[in-house]
């Protein structure tokens, strides 16, 4: 085998090795593994909609003693969780692989979560609402990582959009749910929100049974000098997939291997270098689609009940019923579009998905300015909106995980998600001032006009500046670093001139 310096700069010489791993797993049909993938790690963000509902609902104010801004807090420290745990696990599901992390951070958000419902007074449940957040900033880094690189390239755009979107699923939960556990004749005041905290954590239990089962991923086994390992994982997996098809593989013709000489690490010096001078395209457009889609959905989200309320007067308890349509919308939207990615393009349809969202919040502004609407129609046009929405914010998940090498996708998705959440957490406090009183309708509206361009603004910006994903191989999309030939795409054979945007 070739010898060859590590890409870092470690002056050890090293072993290349040739492996057709990631041919391999894009040639599957669709089987049953693929759906244990789909559910035992796709619930990351059913339980994330989850919390967020649960902290909306505000449930333990009262029981805690706590005022409306601290309230408010609660949900900013759970935020905060989010950016410093995505920030750390991404960094240690690069170095120690997927499934490692994609237990632990699972197990750190099942503590906090159980935690708070146990929460003695406010100053307990900040802290478990910390712990809590940084297990699901952990989960979206480590899980999108190895959802794209598990599933297929031909259904990886629909599988991880739909994965995505299922943030609106864990929501209606919580809403069903806090009709429930927060009616005063079905549960005491400071029992029923106690035990709407214990629904995530059932629930991820169960997931961590069923992820015990996924295997880690052979791309990431590749590249890592488990060459071995990672070709014995493909085996039982095309073992398992020929067991539930009844039919044989077809064998991977050997001029579809990709040479890899395998890395022990990746400064961060090498991570800007990639971000700023290799992809400077790319970073624009990664950064782009998750500022937008944050900015808009916690303008519109964190300030959804204000909204009805203040200018429709719609009560406190009746919220949920109009909170309901809206997360079934959201839901909706990336099952519907979710394979249009992978057929029609991604470029057109983040266009698509983006600039519709944009241009119906747009008109629905106007609308709301000149007090032609009510609180029903108001909740259609918001629908309506983020149905797109949903499909499109999805898709600045998949989008940041494809554009980037393999040695660093964690990581980069940890970075691009936490520059978005704190952009993002600027939109409630905001658009709760332009609210203000109900009184003038004309801050709002301009609130509302302008996140609806922001969007639009992000739907151009990637159909100019994006790539052309959709069915192709992620190491056709971007060599990764520890690649021999990083020139030379490993599955389709094509030449391409790094760096490029």
């Amino acid at each position: 085998m070739a010898q060859k310096k590590d890409a870092v700069g470690d002056d050890a010489p090293r072993k290349s090795v040739r492996s057709l791993v990631p041919a391999r797993m894009d040639r599957l049909p669709w089987t049953r593994f693929h759906w244990m993938v789909v559910f035992g790690l796709g619930v990351s963000w059913i339980l994330d909609g989850l919390e967020i509902q649960i902290i909306a609902s505000n449930g333990f104010q009262e029981s805690l003693g706590m005022d409306s801004a601290q309230v408010g807090l609660a949900g900013t420290i759970y935020l905060v969780g989010q950016v410093v745990g995505a920030l750390v696990f991404g960094r240690f599901a690069d170095k120690w692989g997927r499934k490692k992390l994609f237990i632990i951070t699972l197990a750190v958000y099942l503590v906090g979560s159980a935690a708070a419902g146990l929460s003695p007074n406010m100053e307990f449940l900040f802290a478990m609402r910390f712990v809590a957040g940084l297990g699901i900033g952990g989960e979206y880094a480590a899980i999108n990582s190895a959802i794209d690189e598990l599933i297929p390239s031909h259904y990886r755009g629909r599988v991880d959009i739909a994965i995505n979107g299922t943030y609106w699923g864990g929501a209606a939960l919580g809403s069903v749910a806090n009709l429930f556990f927060l009616n005063p004749d079905n549960f005491a005041e400071n029992i029923g929100w106690r035990l709407a905290f214990f629904i995530g954590p059932i629930l991820g239990l169960v997931m961590i049974y069923m992820r015990r089962h996924i295997p880690e991923s052979p791309r990431w086994l590749m590249t890592h000098g488990k060459e071995d390992v990672a070709e014995k994982t493909v085996d039982e997996i095309e073992a398992r997939v020929e067991k539930d098809t009844g039919k044989k593989l077809d064998p991977v013709p050997d001029d579809q291997a990709i040479e890899v000489t395998p890395l022990d690490r990746i400064p961060f010096r090498r991570i800007a270098s990639v971000l700023i001078r290799d992809y400077p395209n790319r970073t624009v457009v990664g950064l782009t689609m998750m500022i937008t889609q944050s900015f808009l959905y916690n303008a519109i989200f964190f300030t959804y009940a204000l909204a009805l309320q203040n200018f429709y007067g719609v009560e406190n308890d009746a919220v949920q019923y109009f909170f309901f349509p809206f997360a079934i919308g959201n839901l909706l939207g990336p099952l519907v579009l979710g394979h249009l990615f992978d057929t029609w393009g991604r470029r057109k349809m983040i266009l698509l998905t983006y600039g519709v969202a944009g241009v119906i919040l747009t008109v629905s502004g106007f609308l709301f300015q000149a007090d032609v609407l009510n609180a029903t129609t108001q909740t259609v046009f918001w629908c309506v909106s983020f149905f797109f929405a949903s499909a499109g914010a999805s898709s600045a998940y998949l989008t940041v995980s494809e554009l980037f090498p393999l040695e660093m996708r964690s990581q980069v998705i940890s970075y691009f998600f936490s520059i978005g959440q704190i952009v993002g957490s600027v939109a409630p406090v905001l658009f709760g001032v332009l609210i203000g009183d109900g009184e003038d309708r004309g801050p709002i509206t301009i609130g509302y006009i302008g996140a609806g361009l922001l969007m639009l603004v992000g739907g151009i910006v990637s159909f100019i500046f994006g790539v052309n994903s959709e069915r192709k191989p992620l190491e056709a999309i971007t060599s990764p670093l520890s690649a021999v030939n990083p020139g030379k795409t490993a599955v389709e054979g094509e030449r391409t001139t790094r760096p490029r945007g």
